[in-house]
């Protein structure tokens, strides 16, 4: 008998101690909800040097605001990491604040109806006025604001280092066969003539520009974005393959699985003549000290000079609580502040989400890329990157990856290439 009393009385006070330690971590919940009302968790790939240097512009804008920031860093130039780590966390019931997003990966996810409602915001900073169309129709879903346009990016750049460029004579080349002619003269000077990455999102976005450059805007919308099988197996696309293979002949032995950033680095430090890459990298030559036409130079893609093949990095903010929604509001409103926009994209390299933002604090190439832009929005000459997910939806261009990087690998013939593309773009949008 005392044997099961002494049983009795230990499961009650095992009983009150569980009771005890549950209400502790409920008021512990509590106060660290409370501490969280005022922070914002922000999922982004925004790791490297520059990139790092310009989100941290918008780190302290809101810490001046008093809003404290958690950074969720997912490395990965193209943002695939950072989305599946993102679906890991919604499906778990732990939505970010914020999270940096491209093209259509934004509207798949306003499907989803997991997305905030920040017409209130936009409406009372006249967003519809301020941020291109071209821009509005990833940002807005359904008629209602979802994200906030932090910048303006072009894929259409290629990246030379000046010295290189001073030593042999050369100046930017204006068409493909003056580019192919100043490559091969940087490499009989015993330099790499082109700086490249082996990743499936860098050999797309050299893509980009040669699929504009062979036939112009009409090909391009006909091709990449209309997805018109006829223009995607055609004697121009098997023309890109051609010119895609003579680049392949032009980057160095030790290209695959080389970040980016670190074929930036080549450029900067004299080992390679030129970059074909997005304006993120000009961030990187800030961050050296380096001075746009005195240590590198900045210019369009031979044939797409008139053009600007762009991609958006947008804030997608997320449905949270009721009670951190100012925090999440407040970030909204300084992504879009003017001062901010300038600020950041000075560093980042890009320009502006907004057109009323002045080019005052801009080095040269941010002030041509702004009046680029501008031209080439006024032209009905900006359009949507394929290889950052603004051409068109996830599927059909992860099936355009696959093709594009196989043929970059390979021996594949032109004319396979351009069947192959064919066939994996039908499946995809089937």
């Amino acid at each position: 008998m005392k044997k099961t009393l002494s049983q009795k009385s230990l499961l009650m006070t095992l009983s009150v101690l569980i009771s005890i330690s549950l209400l502790i971590l409920t008021l512990l919940g509590a106060c660290s909800k409370q501490k969280d009302v005022n922070q914002v968790g922000v999922l982004h790939w925004w790791t490297s040097g520059g990139e790092a240097a310009a989100l941290n512009v918008l780190k302290e804008d809101l810490e001046g605001k008093g809003v404290a920031w958690e950074d969720i860093a997912v490395a990965g130039g193209g943002g695939e990491q950072a989305m599946t780590a993102l679906r890991a966390r919604v499906a778990a019931g732990d939505s970010p604040t914020a999270v940096q997003m491209l093209g259509f990966d934004i509207v798949e996810w306003a499907q989803e109806g997991v997305l905030a409602d920040l017409n209130t915001v936009a409406n009372e900073n006249n967003w519809d006025t301020v941020i291109p169309l071209a821009l509005q129709k990833f940002a807005k879903y359904d008629g209602k604001w979802i994200s906030a346009p932090v910048n303006v990016h072009s894929v259409n750049w290629v990246w030379g280092n000046k010295a290189i460029f001073d030593e042999l004579g050369l100046s930017p080349p204006q068409t493909w066969d003056e580019f192919i002619a100043a490559a091969k003269k940087i490499k009989k000077a015993g330099y790499i003539p082109i700086a490249h990455g082996g990743q499936a999102w860098q050999e797309a976005t050299v893509f980009d520009s040669l699929v504009y450059s062979v036939g112009g805007i009409d090909f391009y919308t006909r091709a990449m974005i209309d997805l018109d099988p006829a223009a995607i197996n055609s004697k121009e696309m098997q023309t890109v393959f051609n010119r895609l293979r003579d680049i392949r002949d032009l980057v160095d032995p030790n290209f695959p699985g080389r970040d980016w950033n670190l074929a930036t680095a080549m450029v900067i430090e004299g080992k390679a003549g030129m970059q074909i890459m997005g304006d993120w990298a000009k961030g990187e030559f800030i961050k050296a000290n380096q001075v746009p036409d005195e240590d590198f130079l900045c210019f369009r893609f031979p044939g797409t000079q008139e053009a600007v093949i762009f991609n958006s990095d947008q804030f997608v903010m997320f449905e949270i609580e009721a009670n951190r929604r100012n925090a999440q509001n407040l970030m909204a409103v300084s992504i879009m502040d003017p001062v901010f926009q300038s600020a950041f994209n000075v560093v980042k390299g890009s320009v502006p989400a907004r057109v009323d933002v002045p080019d005052d604090d801009f080095d040269d190439c941010g002030k041509k890329a702004m009046a680029q832009l501008t031209a080439a929005n006024n032209n009905n000459t900006m359009v949507g990157s394929f290889a950052h997910g603004h051409a068109s939806p996830a599927a059909v261009k992860n099936a355009m990856y696959d093709v594009i990087t196989q043929f970059f690998n390979s021996d594949q013939s032109s004319q396979a290439a351009a069947q192959a593309l064919t066939d994996a773009v039908g499946l995809a949008v089937q």
